[in-house]
């Protein structure tokens, strides 16, 4: 009789075991089930109404703007395919130094001029592009019937809400929308830190700053700057060039400079060497200039190459406010601020890196 109970106890409890086992399968099967693609309408920002699978698992950014937001996201495992890169060197984007396995992924033309084909065969779930006039996202989704998504950086400057926005839409589409919220706020954190700094300097006590060699689609040099240039804003700088009354990219005639005269000049290295050029040409005009009389030349890292590279914004930001504002920033080391910023965002240091290939953060003798 015990045997026969003893035996019935072991069955009983080989047949729990067994059903915990099958319900742990259960589960498991549930949850594998629930991670499917879900189709989601979601809004891009300018305004479509796009049919997205969330998450997606295969992503082709279509312009070099939307792979660096894509980048800051820990995101580029998903992309399968980017647009056909530009010849500039990788220092001028440090998305692309930091990510170089980039290089050896299908390029598919430039973003204006796409091959719809080459696109089909990857097979992607969702295309991103950064939105310019000159292209039509519903002829390419027309073309390719893959859902075509647009983000912006912001009509005339970083650090917009376009740029958050476009932040959002990637990290909801692409299951990142924990690290979207820390990339988002710690843009924000930055720009409260350097604003916070300055914004009780009275405009009499502040030197004239001017920035030139900013890109705008294409390299250019002396003459070319911004209004309302949100590195400076951010640190609320005395801008000569918001004197025009323009925000985003200004051509100007050099000889405002004269007029403007400015205390301090900052050189983005995107168009560096053409200010070097120019002033062998025509030293006397910029001996001229207080600025370059005084030694108050600087260089700065890149800031638009294929839209603003946000990372180089923010530490030039810092080094902006290193130079004009020393008391101010006197706890900021420049070049460990610039790998802070580099790490958060894509993961690694790179100021050595950079400047292995540019000038970095320097003060400049324009006639050495």
């Amino acid at each position: 009789m015990k045997k026969k109970l003893c035996f019935l106890m072991v069955f009983v409890l080989l047949l729990s075991l067994l059903s915990g086992c099958g319900a742990n399968k259960s589960s498991q099967t549930t949850k594998s089930s629930a991670s499917e693609p879900q189709k989601v309408v979601i809004t891009d920002v300018i305004g479509r109404q796009v049919e997205v699978p969330i998450p997606a698992k295969k992503i082709v950014s279509v312009n070099e703007s939307a792979t660096r937001l894509i980048s800051y996201l820990d995101g580029l495992d998903k992309v399968v395919g980017i647009e056909t890169l530009s010849k500039f060197s990788d220092a001028y984007k440090p998305y692309l130094l930091a990510h170089p396995e980039l290089k050896n992924l299908p390029q598919l033309g430039k973003y204006n001029s796409l091959n719809a084909e080459e696109i089909i065969k990857l097979k992607p779930d969702v295309i991103f592009y950064v939105h310019y006039g000159d292209m039509d996202p519903d002829k390419l989704q027309a073309q390719t019937h893959i859902p075509v998504v647009a983000l912006k950086y912001g009509d005339k400057c970083a650090f917009t809400e376009d740029v958050y926005k476009s932040l959002q839409i990637i990290g909801r589409i692409i299951d990142k929308e924990k690290r979207t919220q820390e990339v988002v706020s710690y843009l924000k954190r930055c720009e409260q830190d350097l604003s916070s700094r300055t914004n009780k300097i009275s405009d009499n006590k502040k030197p004239k700053v001017y920035i030139s060699g900013i890109g705008f689609y294409g390299v250019h040099g002396i003459e070319s700057t911004q209004g309302k240039y949100r590195p400076l804003n951010l640190i609320n700088a005395k801008n000569v060039a918001d004197e025009t009354g323009k925000t985003g990219s200004i051509i100007i005639d050099k000889e405002k400079l004269l007029n403007w005269d400015p205390d301090i000049i900052f050189i983005d290295e995107f168009g560096l060497s053409l200010v070097k050029d120019d002033y062998k040409k025509n030293p006397q005009f910029y001996q001229s200039i207080k600025a370059v009389k005084e030694g108050q030349i600087y260089t700065q890292l890149p800031y638009v190459c294929y839209d603003v590279n946000i990372e180089n914004a923010i530490a030039d930001a810092y080094w902006n406010g290193k130079v004009i504002f020393p008391e101010q920033f006197k706890d900021i080391n420049p070049e460990q601020k610039a790998d802070d910023i580099y790490k958060f965002l894509l993961g690694k240091p790179l100021y050595k890196d950079m400047v292995n290939s540019i000038s970095g953060f320097k003060k400049l003798n324009l006639g050495s």
